[in-house]
């Protein structure tokens, strides 16, 4: 079980993350990014089950500029919710939340010792993305059905670490096609791209689109790539 600590960003803002600790030494650290439900009880178990991997884990809440204690579940009303405050939180000035995944990131490499690596699901998919390119200090990514990411805004971007991306096959929110076009533009950057025969959301137990052997073998090439990249 973590608990809930204060960072600051760069720009004096003041947010909640969940930080998990490993039982001995960290190997490194990872930062969790939240889908658009908040550091929900989901949220809290994948950074739990990254610090019985051996990672110093920390969750940033990625909505704390726009409402703060933002804990949503999976039904439809929550659904709405979510991506309102998403859209709030991308119409931000830039950097916007992005400075709060630096200090997250920073937090985490100063209190690990080691490396970090990033890993984000749905909406939080999209943010490791954009972190992978533009935030200093991440050692490897691992977007999974990062919304947007396949759009040709975010897919002109260049990582500045080695990434690896997981989608869904069945994932409507992110049309194959797109996610094919990324792949074969990104793979000069040494992009690692993989495709599961599942929906959106196939990570989440907590949702009717859990897929378990997707989720078992993405977290397993996850936890393989960050033990190559991260430590």
């Amino acid at each position: 079980m973590g608990q809930f600590i204060t960072l600051t960003a760069a720009d004096g803002h003041a947010f909640p993350a969940y930080v998990a600790e490993p039982a001995g030494h960290p190997r490194g650290a990872v930062v969790v990014l939240q889908e658009i439900f908040g550091v929900n009880r989901h949220i809290r178990e994948v950074a739990d089950g990254y610090a019985a991997a051996g990672y110093l884990a920390v969750a940033p809440s990625t909505f704390h500029r726009v409402q703060p204690g933002v804990e949503l579940g999976y039904e439809a009303a929550d659904m709405q919710a979510g991506i309102a405050l998403k859209a709030a939180v991308e119409a931000l000035p830039a950097p916007g939340v992005l400075a709060d995944i630096e200090a997250a990131v920073q937090h985490a490499a100063r209190t690990s010792g080691g490396k970090v690596g990033v890993v984000g699901y749905c909406w939080g998919g999209l943010l490791t993305w954009r972190a992978a390119c533009l935030v200093d200090g991440v050692a490897a990514a691992a977007p999974y059905y990062g919304g947007g990411v396949t759009s040709p805004a975010e897919a002109a971007r260049t990582p500045r670490c080695p990434v690896l991306a997981h989608f869904g096959e069945r994932d409507h929110w992110i049309p194959m096609d797109t996610v094919r076009a990324f792949e074969a533009g990104q793979a000069a950057h040494g992009v690692q791209v993989h495709v599961y025969a599942a929906d959106h959301g196939f990570n989440c137990d907590h949702r009717g689109s859990y897929d378990a052997e997707a989720a078992r073998l993405a977290r397993e090439r996850t936890l393989a790539f960050f033990a190559q990249h991260v430590g």
